[in-house]
């Protein structure tokens, strides 16, 4: 029997925020139902962060509101604070993630915090969440290299994780959010925050500025990780991480997975006429 390695879908939402063009959210409905048919249990189509900041994401309840949900599926929502939070219960998403830093130099870039201030930010978020019983998963970015601060301790990015863990995140997705990480790296932050927090609760988000991304996947494979954060067509990258490319791409990390022997449950060819749309999306500068 092939192990099984599941791949998070956040193209619609990490991938296509950084789009200076706006997209309509009639494209990006039809890009969520096409993935819908592709085999992920999980996909990110939303932000209910402020639209001043992330203009891309303003049309988030309306692609929750018009996307058809597939059974099985759980379709996610970023969610930096109690109002996002409330935002996207409004909106019914299945599940809420929340997004702090490793670093103190792209928290405060990031969400205008230090790193204290964002846990103790997010404690009335996961509180509320577990009220109504949603659950809560967690971004750490920059684990490994900072922008602003250069690298990241293995210790700092452990130090986060373990908040996060006990706060009440079911999940922890760790983002080498430069995308400039090598696979010596990212093994040194794995073992650091797998003395603090249970490997199944462990997910990779690489984004691949240096070509590396897959490389890093097999390295995490390596230290027991399971889940990984894929952008179909590789659509993406940060505005607070100048130069940083889309995550991975979707397809590329479902072929090499296939060819590693591991099942992934995804359709490769509803994955190709995806990344077909997803790059068609591009400038295409409908409202």
């Amino acid at each position: 029997m092939s192990e099984t390695v599941e791949l998070f879908e956040v193209g619609p939402r990490d991938g296509l925020q950084n789009e200076a063009t706006l997209i309509s959210a009639k494209d990006k409905i039809a890009l969520v139902d096409l993935l819908s048919t592709a085999g992920f249990a999980r996909i990110e189509v939303a932000s209910f962060v402020s639209p001043k900041w992330v203009p891309q994401m303003a049309t988030s309840a309306d692609v929750l509101a018009g996307i058809k949900r597939k059974s099985g599926v759980s379709y996610a929502a970023l969610t930096p604070n109690a109002r996002g939070f409330e935002g996207a219960v409004q909106a019914r998403a299945d599940e809420v993630a929340i997004f702090g830093s490793a670093s103190e130099g792209f928290s405060k870039a990031n969400i205008n915090a230090t790193i204290a201030e964002s846990l103790e930010r997010f404690v009335p978020v996961v509180e509320a969440a577990k009220a109504i019983g949603i659950p809560v998963r967690g971004y750490i970015s920059c684990t490994i290299n900072c922008p602003y601060d250069g690298p990241t301790p293995p210790e700092a990015s452990a130090r986060v994780a373990q908040a996060l863990h006990e706060m009440g995140c079911y999940e922890l997705s760790l983002g080498d959010t430069t995308g400039h990480a090598y696979p010596n790296e990212i093994t040194a932050m794995l073992r650091a925050v797998k003395s603090v927090v249970p490997n199944a609760k462990l997910a990779g988000h690489y984004h691949d500025t240096s070509g590396r991304a897959l490389a890093n996947i097999e390295a995490s494979l390596t230290q027991g990780v399971r889940v990984f954060d894929t952008s179909i067509a590789g659509l993406g990258g940060c505005p607070y991480a100048p130069g940083a490319s889309g995550n991975v791409a979707t397809e590329y990390v479902a072929a090499r997975l296939a060819e590693l022997g591991y099942q992934t449950g995804l359709d490769l060819e509803v994955l190709m006429k995806a990344a077909q749309m997803a790059r068609g999306l591009r400038g295409k500068g409908t409202i």
